[in-house]
């Protein structure tokens, strides 16, 4: 008989969006009436732009055409959407990448999924704790995390971020060899300054760490102050990895493209001290087995980098952020703490007293029917705390604040 991998016994529960999908579907059943506004999954509303539009249009018209048809692409992107990458997102804020250096995907919860596969079993993991699910959950099936007991794994480094630290995680005290940082975080929606970047750049070069560093909310910094890619702190592109998604910028949840950062420069060691560029073990990983993100779909996320383009998605950011702020206000108006919704599209706020998360979820979907995130199922850390996303349409966003504000009970 076949024997399975264990890791995955490990894991505790179902996997959070699944749990919030079953209880709203035995909500839907007993009360079939109730219209539930969903502030929770940080899925985008809002449709793709013109400018992507016509730039997949454009593309499924070449399809047609035995000139300009492509079946198989370049496992690590076309050219043409690269070379856009290193213009606009890198080159206008000082940093150079060589093109064999940016690797398109199908998204980035995929390849921070994927990543962790070039590493060995062995190394001392990281993360922000409260932590999006996906960095913690493949370190358990791929073995690295060690057993798991009242509500931790033995072999990861949580580094806590609450209200007392301002969600600014501490440098860990002992050593450890990967680092996650999610920056804009999902899910408290708060952000790291070049100070504390630094902090972090500095600690990964003197004890030969790597940051897998996902930035797949950058589009959201409103402050001019803040970096938008760890590449504009020195010494990064020895020691991070960065991803990135068109996802929440240019609406692709749907559609599915990102990419992801490798300079040639980040390199880790074998067992006997020999270095390796991370860059070559990421390519051959995806070579061997990843066949490239679609023709089709480039071309429409080439077309988020015209000037028409540009302009169209950073008017889409700010819709996303008028309803960040309508949430961030309406809460507050009624005297719940809230962090976040400044430079990212999520609300985290402070479950009022005398309930925990998952009481606050259903508290909120029984009497206002509005369905949100329990802070707990991004980690122990989470727990008193709740996430909202300003994804939703604005009319459905005003609508869930008014419910909040006139018929919850607190």
């Amino acid at each position: 008989m076949a024997l399975i991998n264990e890791n995955y016994l490990k894991l505790p529960g179902s996997y959070l969006f699944a749990e919030i999908a079953k209880r709203v579907t035995t909500f839907k059943a007993e009360f079939p009436e109730a219209n539930i506004i969903r502030l929770g999954i940080g899925d985008v509303t809002q449709p793709l732009t013109p400018a992507v539009i016509e730039g997949l249009h454009k593309a499924v018209d070449e399809m047609a055409h035995a000139e300009t048809f492509r079946g198989y692409g370049p496992e690590q992107g076309y050219n043409f959407l690269i070379k856009k990458i290193i213009e606009t997102d890198y080159r206008s804020r000082g940093v150079e990448l060589e093109e064999d250096e940016v690797f398109v995907s199908d998204g980035s919860k995929s390849d921070v999924g994927n990543i962790q596969e070039i590493f060995g079993v062995h190394n001392k993991v990281a993360i922000t704790d409260p932590v999006y699910p996906v960095y913690l959950d493949t370190n358990v099936m791929a073995g690295r995390t060690g057993g798991f007991s009242n509500g931790i794994f033995e072999n990861v480094t949580y580094l806590i971020c609450n209200a007392e630290n301002s969600f600014v995680p501490e440098l860990p005290t002992e050593k450890v060899d990967l680092i996650y940082l999610c920056v804009p975080n999902n899910p408290t929606g708060t952000t790291l300054s070049k100070k504390e970047l630094k902090k972090w750049v500095e600690y990964a070069r003197t004890n030969n760490s790597i940051i897998l560093f996902d930035s797949a909310y950058e589009a959201y910094i409103q402050d001019p102050e803040l970096p938008h890619s760890i590449y504009e702190i020195e010494g990064a592109k020895e020691v991070a990895i960065e991803f990135r998604s068109f996802s929440k910028t240019a609406g692709f949840t749907g559609t599915r493209c990102a990419y992801t950062v490798v300079p040639k420069t980040v390199l880790a060691l074998t067992a006997n001290g020999e270095k390796h560029p991370l860059n070559k073990l990421w390519n051959r990983r995806q070579t061997t087995k990843f066949n490239g993100t679609p023709y089709i779909i480039q071309k429409g996320a080439e077309a988020t980098y015209t000037p028409e383009g540009q302009a169209q998605i950073k008017s889409v950011v700010k819709y996303y952020m008028d309803n960040a702020r309508i949430i961030k206000e309406g809460l507050e108006s009624i005297g719940i703490q809230t962090f976040g919704g400044v430079n990212a599209p999520y609300i985290w706020l402070k479950v009022p007293k005398g309930l925990d998360s998952w009481s606050f979820f259903d508290k909120l979907l029984h009497e206002v029917h509005i369905v949100g995130t329990p802070g707990t199922g991004f980690g122990p850390s989470g727990e008193g705390y709740f996430r909202l996303t300003a994804f939703g349409n604005k009319e459905a966003t005003i609508e869930a604040i008014e419910r909040i504000k006139n018929k919850l009970s607190l």
